[in-house]
């Protein structure tokens, strides 16, 4: 199994759980993936993946190198274009830094006996592809899209980016993704977009939602306002531009807000830009007038030092809204703590390709407010598990947000269903056994084989 990128989004995540559960199903997993090694921050594979057999490609001393894309071995590209972040879009990244990737990885799957596995399960489109078939040409590969790919080639499409070698990454990205035997993806939205956007059978995609660890996330107990006391008061994780994680900190006072259990609105994720987190803080600073009592709003999330466009403090202090709180990024161990200390998991994103979090919130049962758009659309339903609003509607989100809190019998009706549901359609148990048939029907002597052309 193949991640190029170091453990810190919703893949990593899905390979660690796959990674886990596929053993039951007769299948013994290698993970060859990226891994960042700084002190107190997250990002370690070996870490991440304990317990697992990992073989990481550690990026670290490409920090530091003059161009990380150049050096021995590169840090990974991205899929999205932060100015100034060391990890470049991968549509700004030449041929030779294409080759390096290609290099890099091509050594990491070699050391890893890449050519003696029956399957190769490649997360993402990316030059893993390439390198596995130089280093294992006839082992099938079963590729996995997590949709940030799909919004890059959009990106590409649409125009909107001034990005010099576009053209170039669109043609390996296609000619990886006709390589495959099959194609993994997350929701049916993601079947005609990837037809589209790759050129490929929509037949060679098969649908496996992502999934959940149905011991770890569930209902339980929890002493919420001692919860929010540890990570807001006592050990705050929450930062803002230029400043440290922690360096955001609360006191007592501040907790007032989760006074008597007071319903606890919360968002988990990344500070990019498709989450639409100032489209959430308005909406939230709109919803407060319609409140019936305090409601506060938890953003758990930013991994440390990445954000785009304004930052979420930025946004509090130019609205001058009051109780919403940053507390910080935090292992996914640590979420369903987080989740049972909420009463409602609110996800405004835009182009949301899954929605992970959305069924981790259900699981320990929490209804969800989402975008009725891509991923979301289908997980979360209307009236039953949750509220849907349009895209960057802020009334709309900003009266979800005051039903959710106003109406605590019907939060806690869809609250039970979404439990229920959850634990119905997207437990890893399931999950990776559908992913196991996908292998076996890869590795029959009948599934396709195609060769790549090494450049485009």
């Amino acid at each position: 199994m193949g991640l190029a990128f170091f453990p810190r989004g919703g893949s990593a995540h899905v390979a660690r759980s796959l990674a886990a559960a596929l053993p039951r199903h007769g299948w013994d997993v290698t993970l060859v993936t990226g891994s960042i090694s700084l002190p107190g921050a997250p990002g370690d594979a070996g870490e991440f993946f304990a317990g697992l057999d990992v073989r990481p490609l550690d990026m670290t001393a490409a920090l530091s190198a003059p161009d990380p894309m150049a050096a021995d071995p590169p840090l990974h590209p991205s899929y999205e274009d932060r100015p100034g972040a060391p990890d470049r879009v991968f549509c700004a990244l030449d041929d030779d830094a294409a080759d390096n990737q290609v290099d890099a990885w091509a050594r990491a799957l070699a050391s890893a006996r890449a050519v003696e596995a029956d399957v190769l399960h490649l997360h993402h489109l990316t030059p893993q592809h390439e390198a596995a078939a130089l280093v294992a040409p006839h082992v099938p590969v079963v590729g996995h899209l997590h949709g940030t790919e799909l919004l890059m080639l959009e990106a590409i499409e649409a125009g909107t980016h001034n990005w010099p070698y576009a053209d170039a990454w669109a043609v390996r990205m296609r000619a990886w993704a006709e390589r495959c035997a099959a194609l993994i993806v997350l929701s049916p939205s993601q079947v005609e977009r990837a037809e589209g956007l790759l050129g490929i059978d929509p037949d060679r995609c098969v649908l496996i939602p992502n999934g959940f660890d149905p011991a770890t996330f569930d209902s339980r107990p929890v002493d919420r306002l001692a919860h929010w006391r540890r990570h807001l008061v006592e050990a705050p994780g929450g930062w803002a531009p230029g400043l440290p994680a922690g360096s955001v900190a609360y006191g007592e006072a501040d907790l007032e807000a989760f006074a008597d259990d007071a319903p606890v609105l919360l968002y988990v994720g990344r500070f990019t830009a498709v989450k639409r987190l100032p489209v959430l803080i308005e909406a939230y600073a709109r919803a407060r007038a319609g409140f019936s009592r305090r409601a506060p709003l938890v953003l758990l999330g930013g991994f440390p030092g990445e954000w785009e466009d304004e930052h979420p403090a930025d946004t509090i202090a130019r609205l001058g809204v009051p109780d919403v709180f940053l507390t910080g990024w935090h292992g996914h161990d640590r979420l369903p703590a987080f989740l049972n200390a909420a009463d409602v998991v609110v996800l405004p994103s835009v182009r949301e390709q899954f929605g992970q979090v959305l069924v981790e919130g259900m699981a320990c049962g929490l209804p969800a407010i989402a975008v009725d758009a891509h991923g979301p659309a289908d997980i979360v339903e209307h009236g039953r598990t949750g509220w849907l609003v349009e895209p960057d509607d802020v009334v709309g989100l900003a009266n979800a947000l005051v039903e959710a809190v106003n109406r605590p019998a019907e939060r806690a009706r869809r609250a039970a269903a979404a439990r229920e549901t959850a634990r119905a359609r997207w437990a890893w148990p399931a999950l990776a056994a559908r992913v196991a048939d996908v292998y076996a029907a890869a590795r029959a002597p009948h599934a396709p084989r195609r060769r790549l052309a090494t450049r485009p």
